[in-house]
């Protein structure tokens, strides 16, 4: 795990302990690594563009933070994004817009506007509807919108059932029969272009036969598109080690992806999010009472929910360990260390008034005690950028350490900054 490691019965964070980072910023607190995120970024960028001319999109959604935004764009990254919000960020970081996707089923009319006036490099449409309204925008604007159809080629990835986007249960997409109807009917739409193809399958997949079915489909449907065509755009959703998973590699992706994309002709975009950010970053918690039931051991953390939501939204396994311990992790994400030792399961939760709010069941883990802090690993992706003030709980503080060295990228809310746009008579 890039990054992360532990050393002399400590977790380090590059060449900081976690422990002197939590003395200075405290708990709950999201700690990133930019060698992570930069390692993640050239190995997938390297090894789809020794196959072919290859746009690397990051994913936005994934993890917004705007100074993660900056170290992407200086590497030379474009973007994914969903909303104007996230293309706000994108510019805030001093980005490219030209460079920039925007996906997504749900555009408003202000969100195209904007996205328009920045002249970004495509909009990804998912449905007939949506291409229109984006025509008489354009034309409003005296524009001509570049536009990619994103077709719902009906595979199923076997990626989770909350995240699968690829089916025609999905709300995502256009089947086959009714993009060729598109297609026949383009002329009608003089201020749009019709420049990509696009799919996503949902995340993460980690079946290559799902990949590969799908951009055959979608490639033999290119030739009854138009000569404008330039892009093929096969998504994200490459898949993530979070703790003893069998993950495809860049290179096994990119050779089942690139490869026949390469013959095509078409220019390849790939918009990876959570392969890029998951592992990159940690949620340290802060151990604040212990509880036994008689048939439970539970652990209670500051961090809850409201600051990581995938356990509770999708049952999503972390792995979690002690940050100052003497028993050795036992995890593929410490290949380097794994062992054995003497564990009690138990519950780590959170704060929050739900009974999902739980990270982990009779996991096993070494001893806690009041005021030990615990790492949560894997939460670099759809951690903080899925957190919330639910229960009034301010968002957690955002670290990003270089080196030796860290800075706080986003400050810890107050109680004050929760209610800040309330209106109060």
């Amino acid at each position: 795990m890039f990054g992360f490691t532990y050393r002399e019965n400590e977790l380090f964070c590059e060449s900081l302990t976690v422990k002197e980072i939590i003395q200075k910023v405290k708990t709950p607190a999201y700690i990133y690594s930019k060698a992570a995120f930069t390692s993640k970024y050239k190995s997938i960028h390297r090894a789809f563009s020794e196959i072919t001319d290859t746009i690397v999109c990051y994913s936005v959604k994934s993890c917004s933070n705007i100074n993660i935004l900056k170290e992407l764009a200086n590497l030379g990254s474009s973007f994914d994004v969903v909303s104007g919000g996230e293309l706000y960020r994108v510019i805030a970081a001093g980005a490219d817009p030209k460079k920039v996707v925007f996906a997504g089923v749900g555009k408003t009319d202000n969100e195209i506007i904007y996205a328009l006036g920045h002249e970004i490099m495509l909009f990804n449409c998912e449905s007939e509807a949506e291409v229109a309204n984006i025509n008489k925008i354009a034309g409003e604007l005296g524009k001509t919108a570049p536009v990619s159809l994103r077709i719902n080629p009906d595979v199923d990835a076997k990626s989770h059932t909350k995240t699968t986007t690829g089916t025609k249960e999905n709300k995502f997409g256009i089947d086959f029969a009714r993009a060729m109807q598109l297609i026949s009917r383009l002329p009608n739409f003089k201020n749009v272009t019709l420049k990509g193809v696009d799919i996503h399958l949902g995340s993460p997949v980690n079946s290559l036969d799902a990949y590969k079915e799908a951009i055959k489909r979608v490639l033999d449907f290119t030739i009854a598109c138009p000569d404008t065509l330039e892009y093929f755009d096969v998504g994200g959703g490459f898949g993530l080690i979070y703790d003893e998973e069998d993950v495809p590699t860049f290179n096994d992706y990119a050779e089942i992806i690139a490869t026949p994309i390469k013959k095509s002709g078409l220019k390849l975009i790939i918009e990876p999010g959570r392969s890029i950010s998951g592992n990159a970053g940690i949620l340290i918690g802060e151990v604040q009472y212990t509880k036994r039931t008689g048939i439970k051991n539970f652990a209670m953390l500051d961090a809850g929910m409201n600051n990581l939501i995938r356990p509770a939204m999708y049952d999503a396994y972390h792995f979690i360990w002690p940050v100052s311990t003497e028993e050795i992790p036992d995890s593929k994400l410490f290949p380097e260390l794994m062992g054995e030792g003497i564990y009690t399961p138990q519950d780590i939760t959170g704060p929050i008034c739900e009974s999902s709010d739980i990270f982990c069941k009779e996991r096993e883990l070494p001893e806690l005690n009041r005021g030990d802090l615990v790492a949560i690993f894997s939460t670099g992706a759809y951690g903080s950028s899925m957190s919330s003030n639910y229960n009034s709980h301010p968002r957690a503080v955002e670290v990003l350490v270089d080196g030796k060295e860290f800075k706080i990228i986003r400050k810890r809310e107050t109680y004050d900054d929760i209610i800040a746009k309330e209106v109060i008579d």
